[in-house]
């Protein structure tokens, strides 16, 4: 499910902080990870050997947010094991024999509880 979420994800960071979002494939409600400021955000870098190691810092704190929002995603987003969707648990259901988005349920005349 992680390389589900990451392929999905979309970058929302900027200079300040770090966000990520995904959407629901269903519904397209949006989810957004709760921010991570950078540490060196308020830092003026001048030199370029600097700027180098303050890329490199900005990287690597932004690879660490992406799999904090990548576990964060997990409690509110679902993989349908049938169409492979990215779904909200507003449009996931737990089914008798197979949990699966809302679309697919129907599909199949599936009949469950939605996640909410």
């Amino acid at each position: 499910m992680n390389e589900t979420i990451a392929s999905n994800i979309r970058d929302l960071s900027d200079s300040g902080e770090f966000r990520f979002a995904a959407s629901c494939t269903v519904c397209g409600k949006t989810w957004i990870s709760t921010p991570t400021p950078f540490s060196k955000a308020e830092g003026i870098v001048k030199s370029e050997v600097k700027k180098f190691f303050f890329m490199k810092c900005y990287h690597k704190e932004k690879r660490n947010a992406m799999a904090a929002a990548i576990k964060e995603a997990k409690s509110s987003l679902n993989f349908c094991p049938v169409c492979r969707s990215l779904v909200c648990d507003d449009c996931f259901m737990i089914c008798e024999h197979d949990d699966m988005c809302i679309d697919c349920a129907s599909y199949f005349h599936e009949k469950g509880e939605r996640v909410d």
